[in-house]
């Protein structure tokens, strides 16, 4: 049988990869290069007891006018399924977007608003200006296309 150390000791299959992306995921968003020793993403693993739900401990420090030290502490809890349900069903709805338009590959700016990971990572800014132009874009395929069936031949 375990002792309480040795498994509290054991990482879930995949954490690693999951503590890197979500590095990546926050550190993506800075427009300067964070010393590794001053982020930490993690651990990610699995807790049973916690079941669905996750908790977000957020630590900030900093100096405010005069050079005087700030510091932001911020504990965050949700369900997880049901709170990654709107991202999931925009996700889909702009594959179903790319399905009508005949589009094929990976959706860069969906991808880069919806995903941790994307293929190509954009600021958060960048990618809600993204997808909002291959929404309307998406849109004004549409409409031409209905103008276009209904001039007589």
């Amino acid at each position: 049988m375990p002792t309480p150390s040795s498994s509290a000791n054991r990482r879930a299959p995949g954490s690693e990869s999951k503590k890197i992306s979500k590095t990546n995921a926050v550190t993506s968003q800075l427009d300067y290069k964070l010393d590794p020793d001053d982020i930490h993403a993690g651990p990610s693993d699995y807790v049973p007891w916690l079941k669905d739900r996750k908790f977000c401990h957020i630590r900030m420090e900093g100096r405010t006018f005069g050079d005087v030290p700030l510091d932001l502490e911020l504990k965050l809890e949700v369900w997880d399924s049901p709170n990654s349900a709107g991202v999931v069903i925009d996700a889909i709805r702009c594959c179903k977007l790319a399905l009508d338009r005949g589009l094929k590959g990976a959706l860069i700016a969906p991808s880069a608003y919806f995903m941790k990971a994307p293929p190509t990572q954009y600021t958060d800014d960048e990618a809600h200006r993204m997808v909002e132009e291959f929404i309307a874009s998406t849109k004004q395929v549409a409409e031409k296309s209905r103008s276009l069936e209904q001039q007589p031949a």
